[in-house]
């Protein structure tokens, strides 16, 4: 496990990119289950160990996802979460970069349930959700990538790799949203590299940030990875 935060109340993973945060219909054990486990032999916890999900983020994504310890916590953030209280910021890797250095996006997201994937539509479209981001270029990588910071104001399915494909700036590897070709080990380069909120608590701001991908593409961020 690797554990970037933890209290009495609350845990964060930096999550590889092929995990899955809850069970799905792969079967997989989900790192809800890996994290019971391991703090039960960690604590020598006697009985059950208690983890609740607050957040998600998908398989082929890494980056930072936090777990509640308690369930009053799981309360509480739930709670921040239907309130839109929690800040959380991506990097992404892009081969085109953005028409601009920075930007908002406002699209209109329908989701294929057959396809796994989100369109962009026009408004009014039955089903269709308003996705809102904010982006801006931190810097180039080895290869000639485009690093963009993502601040994400809204949670729809595939947000981030759908708009910035609508935008012209696929994500690396992710051939789903336009991506030339695939990274090798199955990964999309996009990392959710910090979490901001009130502690359910202590009611203290929080900010928990994960470290990039240990691969030589993301360790050549120009030093943005020193610079926060």
């Amino acid at each position: 496990m690797d554990i970037i935060y933890e209290d009495n109340h609350l845990i964060a993973i930096n999550k590889k990119a092929g995990e899955i945060v809850q069970g799905d219909k792969s079967g997989d054990t989900p790192l809800s289950e890996l994290l019971k486990l391991f703090i039960k032999q960690r604590d020598n916890k006697p009985g059950n160990v208690y983890c609740g999900v607050i957040h998600r983020i998908d398989r082929p994504v890494s980056g930072v996802v936090l777990f509640a310890k308690t369930s009053k916590a799981l309360s509480r953030m739930n709670q921040a979460v239907k309130e839109r209280r929690i800040d959380k910021c991506y990097w992404a890797l892009c081969k085109e970069a953005p028409t601009k250095p920075a930007g908002h996006l406002e699209d209109w997201l329908l989701r294929n349930e057959a396809k796994n994937k989100s369109f962009v539509v026009r408004e009014g479209t039955p089903g269709a959700k308003l996705a809102v981001l904010d982006y801006r270029e931190l810097g180039e990588t080895r290869g000639g990538y485009h690093l963009l910071e993502v601040d994400l104001h809204t949670g729809r399915h595939h947000q981030i790799r759908a708009q910035l494909s609508n935008m012209g700036s696929p994500i690396k590897g992710d051939l789903k949203y336009g991506a030339q070709r695939s990274n090798p080990d199955g990964s999309i380069s996009l990392h959710a590299r910090s979490i901001s909120f009130i502690h359910p608590v202590s009611k203290q701001p929080l900010t928990i940030t994960a470290p990039v991908p240990n691969d030589g593409i993301w360790q050549s961020v120009n030093g943005q990875e020193n610079k926060q």
